[in-house]
């Protein structure tokens, strides 16, 4: 499993727990009712070293809503429960850095608020 891949798959585990959302998705679904989530984590790069294989990983978690008030709600509640150590199947977390939170709107849609990370990640022995 790549790097991404488990790091996604974390991450969705984690994050089921939030019973506000309707939904986690891998891509934008074609009919989802608010709030859902949608979470990539296939760009990925090499990290490694001499003897040591390595990847960084670009998280983007976007949370999609059609109320400004509870999807800044749930944006911190994402945010809170990826700040906890995250276990993975075949990598190590070494470092995961919060990057930027943004929150737009589509004049005809819902609110979206994209919350991006780094992680950089070594492969267990």
């Amino acid at each position: 499993m790549s790097a991404g891949q488990a790091l996604q798959a974390s991450l969705v585990a984690r994050l089921r727990s939030l019973a506000e959302l309707s939904g986690i998705y891998d891509g934008p679904p074609a009919r989802a009712p608010y709030p859902y989530l949608v979470v990539d984590c296939s760009l990925e790069q090499d990290w490694g070293a001499k003897e040591l294989r390595g990847r960084e990983v670009a998280v983007a978690l976007t949370l999609w809503d059609d109320q400004p008030a509870r999807l800044q709600h749930l944006a911190d509640a994402i945010e809170a429960a990826t700040e906890q150590d995250v276990v993975l199947d075949g990598w190590t977390v070494v470092t995961w850095r919060f990057l930027r939170r943004r929150t737009v709107r589509d004049v005809a849609g819902p609110w979206a608020a994209a919350i991006d990370f780094r992680a950089r990640l070594l492969a267990q022995s």
